[in-house]
C-alpha cells in the first residue's frame, strides 16, 4: 500500500486544524480508496500533497566485472537452456 501525505487546508489557523494536520501527516491507504477530505482526529478539511518519488539512480548498466565485485554470479548461455558460470 502506498503512503499518502495530507495537510490541513487551514494550517495557519489553529481553530481550523489540530496539531497533527497542521504539521501534516502520512497515511498508508489502498490505491483504490478515495483520498481523505477530513482529518481523522479533528474532522477539519485536509488536502492531499504531491510527494516526491524515490527512484534509483543508475547511470550505466553494470559490467560483468562490476557484477562479480558486487557478489553476483554471472552466467553465460552455452546451449538451449544450458548456462555456465563465467
Amino acid at each position: 500500500m502506498p503512503l499518502y501525505e495530507y495537510i490541513s487546508e487551514h494550517a495557519d489557523d489553529p481553530e481550523m486544524s489540530c496539531r497533527v494536520c497542521a504539521r501534516g501527516f502520512e497515511l498508508r491507504r489502498p490505491v483504490d480508496r478515495e483520498a481523505l477530505t477530513l482529518c481523522p482526529l479533528c474532522r477539519h478539511p485536509v488536502k492531499k500533497l504531491i510527494s516526491r518519488v524515490n527512484t534509483p539512480k543508475i547511470a550505466k548498466p553494470l559490467s560483468i566485472s562490476d557484477a562479480k565485485k558486487a557478489g553476483f554470479t554471472v552466467l553465460e548461455k552455452r546451449d538451449e537452456g544450458v548456462y555456465e558460470k563465467q
